[in-house]
């Protein structure tokens, strides 16, 4: 069965394009954002359910005195990734 959590479009955008990136970097929330073409609002709320489900981890900090947020899978979360894509290919044959 294919994990509910990965399974919205818009959550399985975000884990593909973090997905993407070498394991230990980081993407800007902004460039995220821009990336998915999504508002702030509506990637903030899709973001804190993969982060609930442990897949996601958000490191906020600051960048002189501006606060930034920067954004990457889990161990947990690129391996539910793997196991969703894996899933995905079986079904599709």
């Amino acid at each position: 069965m294919l994990d509910p959590v990965i399974h919205a479009q818009a959550r399985l955008r975000i884990m593909a394009t973090l997905a993407a990136l070498a394991k230990g970097d980081e993407l800007s929330f902004p460039r995220l954002r821009s990336t998915l073409d999504m508002t702030a609002g509506n990637l903030s709320t899709h973001l804190s359910k993969l982060e609930g489900a442990g897949y996601v981890r958000i490191n906020k900090t600051f960048r002189g005195r501006t606060p930034a947020t920067y954004l990457s899978l889990t161990t947990q979360g690129r391996r539910a990734f793997e196991d969703y894509v894996v899933q995905l290919r079986a079904m599709l044959g």
